[in-house]
């Protein structure tokens, strides 16, 4: 988690100069956008992964020089079969994309779709039998 946490921190370092170089000299706003976008995406998972890091006490044992291959043994967590909900959040997008093209009136319908399937994402295996965790 520590070595993920680095790779993003510069990679939101390389955004923050890219940003500012491109901010000084460039006259059109869509790259100034995308770029602080980018910086704000990365400074995000980076924040993410040192958090994680933090709260496993130490991290991995991936993370350590002296560490054993016996000691990643074991089951790794629950991993999902299948779910449906993807496609609905597609459906979902795609629907909220035509919409701000021809009607009002599909945007609502596809953000409904879209936040019935993120709900669904989010809470379709809480209940999966690992003791509460």
């Amino acid at each position: 988690m520590k070595a993920e946490g680095w790779l993003f921190a510069v990679m939101t370092t390389f955004f923050a100069v890219t940003g500012l170089i491109y901010g000084f000299w460039a006259r059109e706003p869509a790259g100034k956008a995308i770029l602080a976008v980018a910086f704000l995406m990365s400074g995000l998972v980076a924040l993410f992964w040192f958090v994680q890091y933090q709260r496993s006490g130490g991290g991995r044992a991936q993370d350590r020089k002296d560490a054993e291959i016996a000691e990643t043994a074991g089951p790794l967590g629950f991993f999902p079969a299948r779910s449906g909900y993807p496609v609905l959040a597609a459906a979902g997008l795609a629907v909220f994309a035509i919409g701000l093209v021809f009607a009002r009136w599909l945007i609502v319908c596809g953000a409904v779709v879209l936040a019935l399937a993120v709900f669904g994402f989010i809470f379709q295996y809480r209940d999966h039998g690992d003791g509460g965790a």
